[in-house]
């Protein structure tokens, strides 16, 4: 089984990664992000976005009622309906989902951030938190009737309220969990490259030790995705491709050794 997260960002082909999963055999997963339509929307709605960035150099994005309702409509609204209409209209059975029905994810809320403001250290609360399990038996009864699970953010708390999450992380819950081939992740980018200005540079082949290393050489959300990236990768048993979103055959690309392979 294979599972592919679908980045966020404006120049993603929509389009051509659902048509390359049509032509697949194997059942897969989808996960998704919007960040790009949560920016427009909460723009719109005259709201500004607040970027915490911890003690220990990990960013993320402030997640209060307001902001959590903005993800709500853009992330497991607009977002995740229009793939589930693509899939339908390629002949996949998608459901789309959040971690919040049926407890998909189960998560815990963090007790806070610790942030530096003006030489002093704050600890700042929000709607946010981590993965820490997956209704397996839900996800195995929709994969078994043939059905494509489509799943966004948010995921619910200890509490049954719903709370903002890092999609790197849901992922590696669901690898930690299921039996995945393969995960391919879908940015806008050839790859992982060495220079985020230069897509010269690409990276074909990281080991984890590499992540590890980069990952504590970097601050901001790279440093969290790199250590995302390492979690998922730490099992040995799953293939991790970062490919171009914005090609024509994404999907199909990043199986015939397109993009960055990690081992």
């Amino acid at each position: 089984m294979m599972l592919i997260k679908i980045g966020g960002g404006e120049q993603i082909n929509l389009d051509a990664i659902i048509t390359d999963l049509a032509s697949l055999e194997q059942p897969f997963i989808i996960v998704h992000g919007a960040n790009v339509l949560r920016d427009q929307l909460a723009r719109r709605l005259g709201m500004e976005k607040t970027i915490l960035t911890s003690v220990s150099g990990y960013s993320s994005v402030f997640s209060d009622q307001d902001a959590l309702d903005v993800i709500m409509m853009s992330y497991s609204g607009l977002r995740n309906k229009q793939i589930v209409e693509l899939c339908q209209r390629n002949g996949i059975n998608a459901l789309g989902l959040t971690g919040l029905d049926g407890r998909l994810v189960q998560g815990e809320r963090n007790k806070g951030i610790r942030v530096r403001e003006n030489g002093k250290t704050l600890i700042k609360r929000d709607l946010s938190g981590k993965p820490r399990s997956i209704n397996v038996e839900l996800l195995s009864l929709l994969l078994g009737q043939g059905y494509c699970p489509v799943l966004t953010i948010p995921i619910v708390d200890e509490n049954g309220f719903a709370i903002n999450s890092e999609n790197d992380d849901i992922v590696a819950q669901i690898a930690s969990n299921l039996e995945l081939d393969s995960v391919i992740q879908l940015i806008e980018a050839p790859g992982f490259l060495d220079d985020p200005d230069d897509e010269g540079s690409l990276i074909r082949q990281m080991s984890i030790s590499e992540l590890q290393a980069r990952e504590a050489r970097v601050e901001g959300r790279i440093k969290r995705k790199l250590l995302a990236l390492t979690r998922l990768c730490q099992g040995g048993k799953t293939r991790v491709i970062i490919a171009d979103g914005r090609a024509e055959q994404p999907v199909i690309n990043a199986l015939e050794g397109a993009g960055t392979h990690i081992s």
